[in-house]
């Protein structure tokens, strides 16, 4: 146990002294006065790091499969602390405020307790966008190569080599050439994105720091506004294009580019369901945005399309404030922002694939009323989707609703109106950004206890809720101990 608790720490201390490089680069490039600060930080955290990776590298048992589920636990947290420390020094953030940012960064979940961006130091605002594009890889990691030991419904369903429990106790080869070949996809549509921004007329920073917030479908940006900041439709879309690909599944991805041809897309009924959601939704709301405005079907349809996108993907860019739209189109988008992206995609939110298994899971259900003597499977990609994975996925919708709900009770119990607390925990256990009532824009007028509990439900929504679950369980614990 203490060689896990070490080697996580060493992780943590490594990954944020690589955040820390970049920073401290743009620090000393324009002199803003806080190259000290991220020097020593930076020296504390390799010094400390190395011989803790060396030392538990060479003593002790090597991790196995279910050590998993504490390590990146503990690693999401520990990151949330540690990674708080620019915030504080550099920001001048207070404590609760810096954790919650963070936590919210490495999350990718977007929403910010920052008032004004335009007064925080350029370096920092990197490293705010930079470390939400570290989160968005963990994330991939995190599901093709522990969710589906959960059997949630995650990456076991799709089609992939890595499908299913990896078997043995230790990383498979097939496994780790399927992580360097997502980090290949991923690092690929970086370049990709910021080059797009770039050609649409962000500056060379803009563009790097947009690229990692937008494929990571983080929405941290470097401006209070947003993308409504540039006032640019072919930035829009470049950002529309960008997350749409950052919600699908990296899975897909890599079979398509390993097959030159677009044929994956249209075969997995997870990718199909997603963009017809986006289409039906966006069509909506253009709709009723036109009949109860006065903008242009121009501009109707140029916000609608956008803002669905940014909130299906758990982005959270705005070139709008939904919260103050008509009628029902607030928590409307908000539920949107429930179904998330795909399964293996860096998107938060329950994800398509598991609303899918509900619904024809339900179907099935309502046909065996009619018809008791009914006997039919259920399939997903023309592969037959077992009883287990079925009873898994609800069990873990069910979790979700029960934890979502405690949470923004709590969030009550802190003084918040019901419309603020359920808009705070909707957008912070879905990882999306921008929230309801008071928390629309941002957390900054809110307690130290409301942002920490908000910070725990974006770390809890990031690891599937069933994650976190399995340490709170005695047989995990009994297992461990032995």
């Amino acid at each position: 146990m203490l060689n896990i608790l070490m080697k996580t720490l060493g992780l943590v201390l490594l990954t944020f002294g690589v955040s820390l490089i970049a920073p401290m680069g743009i620090a000393i490039t324009i002199s803003d006065g806080y190259t000290d600060v991220y020097a020593v930080l930076l020296g504390i955290a390799l010094i400390t790091c190395v011989p803790i990776l060396l030392i538990t590298s060479k003593s002790g048992r090597q991790p196995q499969i279910r050590d998993g589920f504490l390590i990146v636990t503990l690693t999401w947290i520990g990151l949330s602390a540690i990674g708080a420390l620019p915030f504080m020094l550099v920001g001048n953030l207070d404590l609760a405020s810096a954790i919650f940012e963070t936590a919210s960064g490495y999350t990718t979940t977007g929403s910010t307790a920052i008032t004004d961006l335009d007064l925080i130091p350029q370096s920092l605002l990197f490293y705010r966008q930079e470390i939400q594009w570290i989160g968005g890889i963990g994330v991939i990691v995190l599901a093709v190569a522990l969710i589906p030991i959960l059997g949630i419904g995650g990456m076991q369903v799709l089609n992939a080599e890595t499908t299913g429990p990896v078997k043995g106790d230790k990383l498979q080869p097939r496994l780790e050439h399927t992580l360097r070949a997502i980090w290949r996809i991923y690092l690929g549509m970086t370049v990709a994105c910021a080059l797009g921004y770039w050609l649409a007329g962000m500056s060379l920073f803009d563009a790097i720091s947009h690229s990692f917030t937008t494929v990571s479908t983080g929405g941290y940006s470097t401006y209070d506004d947003s993308l409504a900041y540039f006032n640019s439709w072919v930035i829009e879309l470049v950002a529309s294009v960008f997350m749409i690909l950052g919600s699908l599944s990296f899975m897909v991805h890599g079979r398509a580019l390993a097959q030159g041809s677009a044929r994956p897309y249209f075969n997995s009924v997870e990718t199909r369901a997603f963009l017809g959601i986006i289409l039906v939704a966006s069509v909506f709301v253009a709709l009723i945005l036109h009949g109860n405005t006065e903008n242009s079907w121009i501009t109707s349809a140029r916000l609608a399309f956008f803002e669905v996108i940014s909130v299906i993907s758990t982005t959270g860019f705005a070139i709008s404030d939904f919260s103050v739209w008509p009628l029902m189109l607030p928590p409307l988008l908000i539920f949107i922002g429930f179904i998330g992206g795909c399964t293996g995609s860096t998107a938060g939110g329950v994800k398509v694939l598991r609303l899918v298994i509900m619904a024809r899971q339900t179907g099935i259900e309502i046909g065996r009323l009619i018809h008791p003597h009914l006997i039919r499977s259920l399939k997903i990609d023309n592969d037959v989707i077992s009883g287990d994975i079925v009873r898994s996925v609800w069990a873990f919708f069910g979790v979700y609703v029960f934890v979502f709900v405690a949470m923004m009770i709590a969030l009550m119990g802190f003084g918040l109106d019901q419309v603020t607390a359920f808009g705070a925990i909707a957008t912070t256990i879905n990882n999306v950004g921008p929230g309801l009532g008071e928390v629309a824009i941002h957390f900054g007028t809110m307690g130290a206890g409301v942002k920490l509990i908000c910070a725990l439900a974006c770390i809890i929504g990031r690891l599937e809720v069933f994650t976190v679950f399995v340490l709170c369980t005695p047989a995990y614990w009994n297992e461990q101990l032995r």
